[in-house]
């Protein structure tokens, strides 16, 4: 045995690594273009719906990459097409600030894309999974942490950096740290699995008990068929909605709670609604049994969303207690929405079966919520606002509809027995 493995149970260190890794992904893939929106638009005066088509572009491009993104792993290893999609993300965010024309914002913006695919929601639960299967709730809350941190620490960093160095040398500088960051990691913690280690999963000696019953049981299903089974239509469906409708308010929700709250504290809002997915995504990881029923959770957690987003339709954009309501049940489901799809996968699927179904599943989800932050614009545009500047009933209506819609949908694909 290495002296690595020797040296205790190396799945933790996974764990943190890939809360590293999803900091510098969502940082940069994530939380990165909608400053850039700003800054392209204040330099170069380009329209911001050409600007907005380039962030769709970047999504979709992400869309396309993920939906492969187990295929990659089985033919070059994580090591590999981790550094690889950092060098992409790193470059492609460089190429943002360096675009003197639309064409060569695009290619950035694929370029960003791609790299942002192999270091999203579907890559994290692919360098995790391998390493846990009863601690696997934990184990993901942790890692899928690193996404809300993100927004916490590079929003702000952006915005400084930017002021501070410029937009070229901002950009240059911090995907440098990102790549190297990366490729250490990459080579020193990715690189591993446990069988290298001559390790299991949990950390368990050599005659523990395998995955849980639900994941022993359930029978691989050939590439075809993945499309026609019930369960996965169900869990993609309702994963794609709700990111829809959580991505869509998510745009737009500054601006709507500005009036009433300022500036300042509009701010302080959104950050507060990133650390309560933190808050939820924990405390979900802590009280949810081993057996429980996962999308019964899921679906409790949109609806929790539903009752935020009648606060903020109640509030008329001007009572701010019930504004506050809104972004803290608002913000309890951000995290799920991505934390719940791969564990409601592990308990549905067979082993060989899930990096594919949240591959996918993911893909789905990005491909539509590409395209929320623009529906939810025409919406506001073609609709007349309420009783003030920041009063938008339809935003948070169809907000609401779309999250219901996501849970009906979670509970159709419920199993039988269940």
């Amino acid at each position: 045995m290495s002296r690595m493995a020797a040296g205790g149970f190396f799945g933790w260190t996974v764990v943190w690594a890939a809360f590293t890794l999803a900091i510098c992904g969502w940082g940069l893939g994530f939380y990165g273009p909608p400053i850039f929106l700003h800054v392209i638009h204040e330099t170069r005066g380009w329209p911001l719906g050409l600007i907005a088509a380039g962030i769709t572009a970047h999504y979709l491009a992400g869309a396309a990459a993920v939906a492969n993104l187990p295929r990659l792993h089985a033919r070059f290893g994580l090591k590999r097409v981790t550094r690889a999609g950092a060098l992409a993300l790193g470059l492609g965010i460089v190429g943002w600030s360096l675009a003197a024309a639309p064409w060569q914002l695009f290619i950035a913006a694929i370029v960003s894309g791609l790299g942002w695919a192999t270091l999203g929601a579907a890559a994290v639960n692919a360098l995790v999974a391998p390493w846990f299967v009863r601690g696997r709730p934990s184990a993901l809350a942790m890692a899928y942490n690193g996404a809300s941190v993100g927004g916490i620490i590079m929003s702000p960093l952006w915005v400084l950096s930017i002021q501070a160095l410029g937009f070229p040398l901002a950009t240059t500088v911090i995907a440098a740290v990102v790549i190297t960051t990366l490729w250490v990691l990459a080579g020193h913690v990715f690189a591993h699995s446990p069988a290298s280690l001559d390790q299991r999963p949990d950390g368990d000696a050599a005659d523990a008990l395998p995955a849980p019953p639900s994941a022993r049981a359930a029978a691989p299903l050939p590439a075809e068929a993945l499309w026609r089974d019930r369960r996965f239509r169900t869990l993609a469906g309702a994963t794609a909605l709700g990111l829809f409708a959580q991505t869509g308010l998510l745009a737009h929700l500054f601006s709507l709670i500005v009036p009433a709250l300022g500036e300042v504290k509009a701010g302080i809002a959104m950050t507060c609604a990133t650390l309560a997915a933190v808050t939820g995504r924990s405390l979900l990881a802590a009280v949810m049994p081993r057996e429980a029923d996962r999308r019964l959770i899921a679906a409790a957690s949109y609806a929790v969303q539903v009752v935020g987003c009648g606060a903020f339709l109640l509030s008329h954009g001007s009572e701010p207690w019930l504004i506050w309501t809104g972004v803290a049940l608002f913000g309890l489901g951000i995290g799920n929405v991505v934390y719940l799809p791969p564990l409601i996968a592990q308990t549905e699927f067979a082993n060989p079966d899930v990096p594919r179904v949240v591959a996918l599943t993911v893909a789905l989800g990005q491909a539509l919520y590409a395209f929320a932050p623009a529906a939810f614009g025409l919406l506001r545009e073609a609709l007349p606002a309420g009783t003030g500047p920041g009063d938008a009933p339809a935003v948070h209506a169809l907000s609401a509809a779309v999250f219901i819609a996501a849970i009906v949908t979670l509970l159709v694909g419920r199993r039988p027995h269940q």
